[in-house]
């Protein structure tokens, strides 16, 4: 089936984290990638290999499912900013779906939840890809400064993060006011 989608994509194997593919007919260019074990510094040029074929093949929409991904290291987080930096300037976008607790955690605790699109379900991970985004969104992504180290930074949606540079954890609302948080 893989192959089917993306050809040669099970021609490379990895007994830690194994990756279906499944197409998002509704969707234009979307791909679900069903991840299943972990990302770690030893696997995680794997994962970026497998990724890009897939994005080699015109997939930019990708739904990554992570309800059976039961770790990711600081390694496996910098794949997934690289494929949104791979997806972005051709028009897609990823959604992280069904994220473990654990593995959310790691995602804040560097800051990085901000930055990507997180759904709990496939049917908002498809809408996210679908016109008429949230209202949020005519706020968001929102590029501000850092009001401690001047930092540029770029928030997603409400919440709060890290900034990358100095550390500081920051808030930003709904109306895009930054705080320390």
């Amino acid at each position: 089936m893989n192959n089917d989608l993306v050809p040669g994509f099970n021609d490379e194997k990895d007994d830690s984290l194994k990756i279906q593919l499944d197409k998002i007919e509704d969707v234009e260019n979307c791909l679900m990638v069903i991840l299943n074990g972990y990302i770690d510094t030893y696997n995680s040029v794997y994962f970026q290999k497998q990724i890009g074929k897939i994005v080699s093949a015109g997939f930019v929409n990708l739904i990554f499912n992570c309800a059976s991904l039961n770790y990711v290291s600081s390694t496996g987080i910098g794949s997934f900013t690289a494929f949104l930096k791979l997806v972005k300037p051709k028009g897609g976008d990823i959604v992280l779906l069904n994220i473990q607790p654990k593995v959310y955690e790691v995602f804040q605790l560097l800051g990085f939840s901000q930055f990507f699109n997180i759904k709990e379900t496939l049917t908002q991970a498809s809408e996210h890809f679908k016109k008429g985004a949230p209202v949020e969104s005519s706020i968001f992504p929102k590029v501000f400064n850092c009001p401690v180290c001047s930092r540029r930074l770029k928030a997603t949606k409400s919440g709060r993060f890290r900034c990358s540079d100095c550390k500081s954890i920051l808030a930003i609302d709904q109306q895009g006011h930054v705080f320390l948080g």
